[in-house]
């Protein structure tokens, strides 16, 4: 009786196995996930080129985002070196970007962001730099990316001013994962080089953002 019992038992243990193999055979779903805190809004900015760059250029796609100024002689130059390490990382990974946007939209305009981009000699189809409305820049960085506070919005949008360190990853569904990172430090800096290795392998969600605001359908 008991050597039934152990083979019924070694046979419905095999027969789960299988299941969950073939449940989930070629997907990513038995990982652990990074979690989820925002989504990406819909917004529509200029880049270097003068070209139109929308929540929808970003569908399929994992970014690293930032705010920055042009003029910045603190802590901007370090972000960027930092940035540009992750650039030169991943720039060969069809499906990465950096959208890197000014907080200073009144100083930075479309020209200035080319001159900026050109020193900097990166592939800009790679490294997106964004300028637009101040209060749809400061939007998006504080509802969207969750790289400032949003009740600094109740000041007059004039008197308002962001100067973060902080980075935010987007995976390919248009979700902000993992954790806001500190741009100046090493270890969160490693951390989000991890990051965007393992969202770049998770498939994207039929091309859509998972938030139903967008997707890439004509």
């Amino acid at each position: 009786m008991s050597k039934k019992v152990f083979v019924f038992v070694g046979f419905f243990v095999a027969l789960v196995l299988c299941f969950w193999f073939f449940l989930f055979n070629g997907t990513d779903d038995w990982k652990a996930k990074l979690p989820v805190l925002s989504f990406v809004k819909p917004f529509s900015f200029k880049n270097q080129d003068n070209e139109t760059f929308t929540e929808k250029d970003m569908v399929g796609k994992v970014a690293v985002v930032e705010y920055f100024f042009t003029t910045c002689k603190g802590i901007c130059p370090r972000l960027n070196t930092n940035m540009h390490d992750i650039y030169n990382q991943f720039k060969d990974e069809p499906d990465f970007i950096i959208l890197s946007h000014t907080c200073d939209p009144e100083t930075d305009s479309v020209p200035r962001m080319k001159h900026y981009s050109d020193s900097l000699k990166v592939n800009t189809k790679k490294w997106v730099f964004l300028t637009g409305r101040k209060d749809s820049l400061y939007f998006q960085a504080r509802i969207s990316y969750l790289l400032d506070d949003p009740k600094n919005s109740l000041e007059k949008i004039e008197d308002q001013f962001i100067h973060t360190q902080f980075f935010a990853l987007i995976d390919k569904n248009g979700q902000v994962r993992g954790q806001i990172y500190d741009g100046l430090k090493k270890d969160e800096l490693d951390r989000l080089k991890e990051d965007i290795a393992s969202l770049l392998k998770e498939k994207s969600n039929q091309g859509n953002f998972v938030n139903g605001v967008f997707n890439n359908n004509p």
